[in-house]
């Protein structure tokens, strides 16, 4: 499982130019199965995404994909980390 942290490199008024094509990256993705989970850091900074279901090399090439890497609005930030203890609701997310 990763928890990836997006810390915006530019201006919001840029980042929001960005967003409609980010959720339509983050939509394709959930569909896919590879995330979990993802939303604004509070205050809004960047953001969060929990994926699971690849290699940390197929993350990087997916992650490359994502508008707000490719045109340089966000920098990201991946640790992957090995969930050994959940609560009984989330169990099924950790594969």
């Amino acid at each position: 499982m990763f928890v990836i942290v997006l810390e915006y490199a530019k201006p919001l008024e840029e980042v929001d130019r960005w967003l409609e094509e980010h959720r339509e990256f983050l939509r394709e993705n959930y569909a896919l199965g590879r995330f979990i989970a993802s939303g604004p850091c509070v205050p809004r900074t960047g953001g969060v995404i929990l994926a699971r279901g690849c290699s940390r090399c197929e993350l990087d090439a997916i992650l490359e994909r994502d508008p707000f890497k490719r045109e340089g609005v966000a920098a990201y930030s991946v640790m992957e980390f090995d969930a050994v203890m959940t609560d009984p609701a989330f169990a099924p997310f950790v594969k």
